[in-house]
């Protein structure tokens, strides 16, 4: 890429939807059934996020929930919570996104008018999205929406430990953000989740998962993304999983040729190994990736 390119480029995949080609790494965002279906399939709806700003506002629940969007992108996964958000009753419960990215080339993109629908990012979330790009914030009686504009997994330091509900993990591949797939990285995102929180990514690498357990999440199936993969699904608490990984992972895991992040201990497996999650007699069960203990 040559100065003066434009780093990002909206285009058209092989199933007819618009998505987002970032130049410098040469990956497609939400690359295989478009952002505004895989936003939903990924990450609104297996978080429960509708269910969970719905339920009885009291206690703990008066405060807004809170979403930490990693990757913020062309603002799909963002602004996909923010209309879901903005479409419940007053009584709901408030929701506040705090969106990371250091670029946001695919965001100022995603939004102009001739892509602004493709992107979740027309009619009001538009003007949310404009705000957000020049003052780096916006607020409405339903949901509060920041940005943190900076280098990952640096930034996740500088927030509030213990303040997050929900996580969506959508950098880039570990091919082109490698530092943000390690156990540093996901250590620094369970400092900042509270009890109850969960973590939504669309990889389900073997290695990804190890770092997350290592990192103290339980970490169980997320939704199907194709042929024989799965996304991922972790959570403070195991009870919230409903497909917690069990035995027959940690075998695999044993025979994987790519089962750590670069910097996972010299003992990651014994330490895995021995979670109570592998040793707790619980079956997988079909459906969503978080138990019912988690629908309100």
């Amino acid at each position: 890429m040559s100065a003066g390119d434009p780093r990002c480029e909206v285009v058209t995949t092989r199933g007819g939807a618009r998505a987002m080609l970032d130049r410098k790494t040469g990956e497609v965002m939400h690359p295989v059934v478009g952002p505004s279906i895989e936003s939903a399939r990924l990450y609104c709806e297996p978080a429960r996020l509708s269910a969970r700003l719905s339920a009885p506002v009291s206690g703990a629940r008066a405060e807004p929930l809170v979403l930490l969007d990693v990757g913020l992108g062309a603002g799909s996964n963002a602004s996909a919570a923010w209309r879901l958000s903005e479409a419940l009753p007053a009584s709901a419960r408030r929701l506040e996104i705090v969106s990371f990215d250091h670029s946001l080339d695919a965001f100022a993109l995603a939004a102009r008018p001739e892509h602004a629908a493709d992107f979740g990012l027309d009619g009001a979330a538009g003007l949310a999205a404009r705000a957000l790009l020049a003052a780096g914030h916006h607020e409405t009686a339903r949901s509060r929406w920041r940005l943190v504009h900076g280098e990952l997994p640096a930034a996740l330091d500088l927030e509030a430990a213990a303040a997050a509900d929900v996580a969506f993990w959508d950098p880039f591949s570990p091919r082109a953000n490698p530092d943000l797939w390690t156990l540093a990285a996901f250590t620094a995102l369970r400092r900042c989740c509270r009890a109850g929180a969960t973590v939504h990514t669309y990889s389900g690498a073997t290695a990804t998962r190890s770092a997350l357990l290592l990192a103290g999440f339980a970490v169980g199936m997320g939704e199907s993304t194709g042929k024989n993969k799965t996304a991922t699904c972790a959570a403070v608490d195991l009870r919230d999983l409903a497909r917690p990984l069990d035995r027959r992972w940690i075998e695999r895991l044993g025979r994987s040729s790519a089962a750590f992040p670069p910097d996972a201990p010299a003992d990651a497996l014994a330490q895995v190994a021995s979670l109570p999650q592998f040793h707790a007699a619980r079956p997988e069960v079909e459906g969503s990736c978080l138990s019912s203990r988690r629908q309100l």
